[in-house]
């Protein structure tokens, strides 16, 4: 097979001012996998421009970790047990959404009040879907808007997932930045507050993502690698206790059927 059938890899961005040729040719084989239903040796081979024992080596290491596997009989390369994980995982995350979605819809006329679906990214709450309330006064969508998850109920629900271990890995240091006055300020005073929502069930915020916005989430249990939770957002006004008892029921329910809908 000739080598020049196949496209170089695509490039993002500039070049990594100390490049591993190694590690790239190993990404390059596995975007080779990607266009092609198997692989041979000689194929990796004058893919890459190296050695066949070059090739045989890369070929080893990622087998070695899942990423490949070799098919005894045709002694041709193919997608490992590794890498059909990540691609399994990444079309769950996508699916996400569209999954989540009626049940958000469902949600949102329940309570008449804009609701959020967020997922955790390190410190910071994605907010991967939003459906803002049909009342005048309302809060805004928060639809692709991240924000540090410690000053969010969404966030605050998604990080009592996590162990104090995990806790303190994502938070090296004690102060922490607020969006208001009234943000978590302080490691200390979020592992308080994360211990109290482990306690209830939910995360409440009130003005400390925005002034004049009051909110409670509740997070999916975390089954998951992904941590997801759903909240809903009300004008502080109009988020009295009847009311977030109200809210709450709604949030439970649905948060146990999007948990349904993803196993």
């Amino acid at each position: 097979m000739d080598g020049a059938e196949f496209q170089p890899a695509t490039e993002y961005g500039a070049p990594p001012r100390y490049p591993i040729e190694s590690v790239d040719n190993a990404l390059r084989i596995l975007l080779l996998l990607g266009e092609r239903p198997m692989l041979r040796l000689t194929d990796v081979s004058q893919y890459l421009g190296v050695a066949s024992s070059t090739a045989h080596r890369l070929l080893a290491m990622l087998q070695y970790r899942g990423f490949v596997r070799q098919d005894v009989p045709t002694r041709t390369y193919l997608p490992g047990p590794t890498l059909n994980g990540l691609a399994f995982g990444v079309l769950r995350q996508l699916d996400v959404r569209t999954l989540a979605r009626p049940v958000l819809e469902k949600l949102n006329v329940e309570v008449q009040e804009t609701v959020h679906l967020g997922r955790l990214e390190a410190s910071d709450v994605h907010f991967i879907d939003s459906i803002e309330s049909s009342r005048a006064l309302r809060v805004g969508s928060r639809l692709g808007r991240s924000m540090p998850a410690h000053c969010t109920s969404n966030g605050k629900a998604m990080l009592a997932t996590l162990t104090d271990a995990q806790l303190l890995t994502l938070y090296p240091h004690e102060e922490l930045r607020q969006l208001t006055p009234r943000s978590v300020s302080t490691r200390t005073q979020l592992l308080d507050v994360l211990e109290g929502v482990r306690a209830q069930g939910f995360a409440s915020s009130e003005e400390e993502s925005e002034e004049g916005v009051s909110s409670v989430a509740v997070a999916l249990p975390a089954r998951r690698t992904t941590r997801l939770a759903v909240t809903a957002s009300a004008p502080q006004s109009r988020l009295s206790e009847s009311a977030r008892k109200d809210i709450l029921g709604h949030l439970f329910a649905a948060v146990e059927e999007i948990d349904r809908l993803l196993l």
